[in-house]
């Protein structure tokens, strides 16, 4: 019995290991929050979603297969010709047949590496296509999200959904599913090869799979959890990110960079932590099965050797040097696809957990979308009316209270009011970034919920208070990348006088713009903005406090503007300073989402109402300004 103690002393050790991981793997499950980072989408519908992206290459998919079952072949000869070159040496053997078993193994070699990288480029190659098809869904999606969504959804999130979250997807095409697939059909090979060589220590190598096993199941319950931990912590701070620094000069301004990067300090240090956890996962992992590995390399060595020296049979069966060499090899090739599989699997479950948040959000369904019946509109005269329209952001919170109006086409009509009275609100209604709950609003007197959202917005030109100029030049901002004359962009700058300015730019309409037109003043942005409305040539225009936070010389060119524009189309225009709507057609004057006064301005004037009080107390502000 002593001279198995050497065995069973490495069983006891394996059992202490074992005993001490299956009590932290008990005590792990039973914790509350143990489900923070279970996924409520089953595999099932993840993996027939996304297989929808891999049909158009299955192809591809199936060419890999047959290279991967070619490069097998390596994995499961090249222990036997080993073995057998082994007993050749140790037995009668001539120089040509050495010769020839090594050219055979080298040619196993050179077709399995030939294979690995043919398998490698069709995989690269077909995962890219992937990954833009599901980049470009995902974003065409998110576009059609209403304001509402889009507002509630961090852009940070949305940002490492449409670039982190995709390539955890690529990758399981790339590599795992393969690699997967791979690696059970070694492990499989290369277990009926032992068999067949040698069922007795095959036997032996077996004992230790219930280890692996057990391992493996602890094991994923830990990774899975830090795995989503690193995956949350990643899009807090990106969305952190992408928040302070659109925010910057507020932090500046107001000297809270020490405060801001405590938080950032913060959210970076949890995400260290949830990594440093994954490493220590992984840390304990890798090294058990690599015990295993040893161990069973350890017994076959004993139990062969013994077996060899004293040159008797084990379990029935005679141990070569040949069988020895063989197994070790073997042994090799079957605990490495173990220790892969269960790390491939786990890089599955994250790729699985990444498709899972990609279609929560391809799964919201946009609140303004086309109806079945809707219509196309070529051209629209620019006749809006409203017709007891109730709106509300939040059930129960009336922005609008049954609002009615009529806006002959041409006209010029404003809108006023104090802030939240309703006046923005209007505008987006019109252009249906929010559906209403009660009345209508009418279009030439069709229902906008009958026209087409992208025929509808095709013919509003919108000139808002916060111009959005994005990255590129001048003339990628007014065009927005349509195809327009060149004429055609410097008309359109010369009617809102941005010629002015652009004239006097090194490049012209080529000209750099930088992020958020941070390059150009606030003056300069909005001209740059009408000019953009007015290429576009739209058949109402919206003015959302478009004069407002403008210094006097560039109000003035604004206001010659603004004189052309009415000559275009219909104009709506909200503005707190009265004096510059002086000459609307029309004028509405609005509090708590209802409408109090309506008329031009002589005649709201004349009514001595509320318009009369707004306009003589702001009268009485400009003069004591210019004193």
């Amino acid at each position: 019995m002593h001279e198995y103690l050497p065995i069973l002393i490495l069983g006891g050790i394996i059992g202490v290991f074992s005993i001490v991981f299956l009590c932290a793997y008990l005590a792990e499950i039973r914790r509350k929050d143990r489900r923070d980072y279970e996924r409520s989408m089953p595999d099932r519908e993840i993996i027939s979603r996304l297989m929808v992206y891999a049909k158009p290459y299955r192809k591809q998919f199936l060419l890999v297969f047959v290279v991967m079952v070619i490069s097998i072949a390596y994995d499961l000869v090249s222990p036997l010709l080993i073995g057998h070159i082994q007993n050749t040496v140790k037995g009668d053997f001539t120089l040509d047949y050495l010769f020839t078993l090594v050219g055979i193994y080298a040619s196993i070699l050179v077709v399995s590496l030939i294979c690995t990288y043919v398998q490698a480029m069709i995989l690269q190659k077909t995962g890219q296509k992937i990954l833009s098809a599901l980049r470009e869904d995902i974003f065409v999606h998110i576009e059609k999200l209403s304001h509402e969504q889009l507002n509630n959804i961090p852009v940070g999130k949305l940002v490492t959904r449409v670039s982190n979250d995709p390539n955890a997807i690529s990758y399981m095409f790339t590599n795992i599913l393969v690699t997967l697939a791979k690696n059970m059909m070694v492990i499989v090979g290369v277990l009926g090869a032992m068999l067949m060589l040698n069922y007795a220590l095959t036997l032996m190598v077996l004992c230790f799979v219930p280890f692996i096993l057990l391992f493996t199941i602890i094991f994923r319950t830990f990774s899975r959890k830090v795995h989503r931990r690193v995956n949350d912590a990643t899009t807090d701070i990106n969305t952190y990110l992408s928040e302070n620094l659109s925010g910057m000069k507020i932090t500046q301004i107001f000297n809270q960079e020490q405060r801001k990067m405590e938080d950032f300090l913060v959210k970076s240090r949890q995400l260290q932590k949830a990594k440093q956890h994954r490493m220590l996962v992984f840390g304990i992992f890798r090294p058990m099965v690599y015990m295993l590995y040893t161990s069973s390399v350890l017994c076959l060595l004993y139990l062969g050797s013994k077996g060899y020296i004293e040159d008797r049979a084990f379990f029935g069966q005679v141990v070569t040097s040949g069988t020895v060499v063989t197994f070790y090899m073997y042994i090799s090739k079957f605990f490495n696809p173990i220790q892969t599989l269960a790390e491939q699997f786990d890089t599955l479950q994250r790729s699985f957990a990444s498709a899972e948040k990609i279609f929560l959000v391809m799964d919201l369904v946009p609140q303004v979308v086309d109806d079945a019946d809707t219509v196309e509109l070529e051209q629209i005269k620019g006749e809006i009316e409203f017709r007891d329209v109730w709106f509300a952001y939040n059930p129960g919170e009336w922005v609008l209270k049954g609002v009615s109006f009529h806006v002959q086409p041409r006209q010029t009509v404003a809108f006023v009011g104090s802030t939240g009275s309703g006046k923005t609100t209007i505008l987006s209604l019109i252009c249906r970034n929010y559906d209403i709950q009660k009345g209508q609003i009418l279009i030439d007197g069709i229902d906008i919920r009958k026209i087409k959202i992208s025929s509808l917005r095709r013919h509003f030109g919108q000139m808002l208070q916060d111009v959005f100029l994005f990255s590129g030049t001048i003339r990628s901002n007014l065009t927005l990348r349509d195809e327009f004359p060149e004429e055609a962009i410097l008309e359109a700058a010369r009617y809102v006088n941005a010629d002015t300015f652009i004239n006097k730019l090194d490049h012209g309409l080529d000209e750099i713009v930088r992020e958020r037109g941070n390059n150009f003043s606030a003056g300069q942005r909005q001209l740059l903005s009408f000019a953009r409305t007015i290429l576009h040539k739209p058949a109402v225009m919206i003015l959302d406090e478009a004069t407002a936070n403008i210094d006097t010389e560039t109000e003035i060119l604004i206001q010659d503007s603004l004189e052309k524009m009415k000559n275009i189309g219909t104009m709506l225009i909200v503005a707190h300073r009265l004096s510059t709507i002086q000459h609307a057609d029309n004028i509405i004057l609005l509090s708590h989402g209802q409408i109090v006064e309506q008329g031009n301005h002589q005649q709201l004037l004349h009514k001595k109402g509320r318009y009369h009080q707004l306009y003589t107390l702001q009268y009485s502000k400009e003069q004591l300004t210019q004193q």
